[in-house]
């Protein structure tokens, strides 16, 4: 999720450990994280759930987080599959990012494009299942995934009539594969009714690294046993 909470509403996240990828380099975390193109003329990029979750993990392990942007907002799951432009985008960039880093997770919100249709809402548990696992494949690591379910407020937008199996396959997804699951619910949107408000983003953000902080611990008692 590319993010589109306006600027302004909440106080900017400043964090000397933060940081995020720019031309194959690390330069200081800002806002717009993951710089994307405008829709309808008027939603630009904007706050995210990224800058919060680094906030939280550099305050946490008291290390420095590098983000890796590759979102594309609007974009259907078919977009991201193995050998479509956008999945091969993000590997590059992760392995480039792995010159200078330890590759950490992955983090995953996107499902409003496929709620249009039954059939892409039905498909999308096994579509997104083959993807996450490719990707890691490809990266070649071993690394917490945490994925999250829509807003509450998405099915009532226009015609994201399924919007709810899109949540119900993604948390199946996540119980299955051993990743973090994170609910958006209770978490207000902006009046375009499908994009979060700032301060829900920080909270999302916030939400995903305690999901983070538990598939990793998770994952080091598996080791363990």
């Amino acid at each position: 999720m590319a993010g589109r909470g306006d600027f302004g509403e909440v106080p900017e996240i400043e964090n000397s450990k933060c940081f995020m990828l720019r031309m194959g380099r690390w330069q200081p975390m800002s806002e717009p994280i993951n710089p994307d193109r405008r829709i309808w003329g008027y939603y630009h990029s904007g706050v995210g759930l990224a800058a919060s979750f680094a906030d939280n993990f550099a305050n946490y392990f008291e290390e420095d987080i590098g983000l890796i942007p590759c979102a594309d907002g609007g974009t259907e799951l078919s977009l991201w599959m193995p050998g479509e432009i956008l999945f091969d985008n993000a590997v590059m960039q992760t392995k480039l990012a792995m010159r200078s880093s330890e590759f950490a997770g992955i983090l995953w919100h996107q499902g409003e494009s496929d709620s249009k249709t039954r059939e892409k809402a039905e498909t999308y548990h096994d579509r997104l299942t083959e993807m996450l696992l490719a990707l890691k494949k490809e990266i070649g690591a071993e690394v917490p995934v945490v994925v999250g379910g829509l807003g509450d407020f998405v099915k009532d937008y226009n015609d994201c009539l399924y919007a709810d199996i899109i949540t119900e396959a993604t948390k199946a997804v996540a119980k299955e594969q051993g990743y973090g699951f994170v609910s958006a619910k209770g978490l207000p949107c902006k009046n375009d009714r499908i994009h979060f408000t700032s301060a829900s983003y920080r909270e999302l953000g916030k939400r995903y690294f305690e999901a983070y902080i538990k598939t990793l611990k998770m994952e080091i008692e598996n080791v363990k046993a």
